[in-house]
């Protein structure tokens, strides 16, 4: 019962259909833009993605970090991660001879906005000490030392459980990635549930516009699915776009859609693509986007494995009762 038409898509003619999904991104053609346009407006795409690592928040370092806002200033929303001279001179020279991905001719145009952490630390010893590191307003309140260097932590969901790298958008090879940034005091023992890319990616501001069933809010027989929605990575994207087609085809069957667990993978991700977390970016798998567990394991091992017969047992039982 499928139709097969090989062309160029222009527009989104929901009309004739009981529902649509736009799978399309993250190199989305220039002749389908208008349309999306239409939809969401001139200012719902980024066209270079520049994301920065994320660690779980059991593994940073809290000897070492320390929450504040910079000059006491409004809430501590983040977490500072401070050097020494000596740490931060190690780091530096590390940083700046680490090994970089080769990029492609269409990834070179770079904003000044989102420069790589490393390009911008070639520019002198100083550079990232008065951008991204700088560490002007933070103190430590336990000690009485002022940081040399200081690089902030963001939440990057709404539980906490794992923090954004801020302003550490790079190319560097994921294993540099981690030896480098590694030698911050706090992130030692840092486990990375996402590294650093910068890479051309179009994706819709989905929070704004997508509900976790990967349903346009403006008009409810439009779906989206794959990397324009936000979610990251080729398992991510295949999922994306089942839980699309299964949402449709339940709504427009006169059925209720099925609500996914965030203790399973697959409601982790559509309730990032649906909740409003501050700077909306591109998220993967990963286990620190889970609903956390009951018990804390210290084995890294054992909790992965906590967490895996969790989304099991859970996901079991949902479809049990469809």
């Amino acid at each position: 019962n499928f139709r097969l038409v090989n062309e160029v898509a222009t527009d989104i003619d929901a009309d004739d259909y009981d529902f649509v999904i736009v799978a399309t991104g993250p190199l989305t053609d220039e002749a389908f833009i208008p349309s999306l346009q239409k939809l969401f407006g001139k200012d719902f795409l980024y066209f270079f993605d520049a994301v920065a690592p994320i660690v779980t928040a059991d593994s940073i370092d809290y000897e070492s970090a320390f929450a504040a806002s910079r000059y006491g200033k409004g809430e501590a929303d983040y977490l500072n991660c401070p050097m020494n001279r000596d740490e931060y001179e190690n780091f530096y020279s590390n940083l700046i001879s680490a090994e970089t991905v080769e990029l492609k001719d269409f990834e070179n145009n770079v904003f000044e906005g989102c420069m790589p952490i490393e390009v911008m630390a070639k520019r002198g010893a100083d550079t990232i000490r008065f951008g991204p590191l700088k560490p002007v307003g933070l103190r430590d309140e336990r000690k009485n030392d002022k940081p040399y260097a200081v690089l902030q932590l963001r939440k990057e969901n709404a539980q906490g459980t794992v923090y954004n790298l801020v302003g550490f958008q790079t190319n560097l090879k994921f294993g540099e990635q981690k030896r480098v940034f590694s030698l911050i005091p706090a992130l030692r023992n840092a486990e990375f549930v996402r590294y650093g890319v910068m890479h051309r990616n179009t994706y819709v501001k989905a929070p704004l516009f997508l509900n976790r069933y990967f349903q346009l809010k403006s008009n409810p027989k439009i779906f989206f699915s794959g990397q324009i929605t936000g979610v990251e990575g080729y398992m991510e994207s295949a999922l994306s776009g089942l839980v699309s087609a299964l949402q449709g085809y339940r709504i427009f069957s006169g059925k209720l859609p099925i609500d996914f667990s965030e203790k399973t993978m697959t409601g982790a991700l559509c309730n990032h693509v649906a909740t409003d977390f501050g700077a909306y970016s591109p998220m993967n798998s990963n286990f620190g986007i889970l609903s956390p567990l009951t018990d804390k394991i210290k084995d890294k091992s054992q909790r992965k494995a906590a967490y895996s017969r969790q989304a099991l047992e859970t996901m079991r039982e949902i479809l049990s009762n469809i």
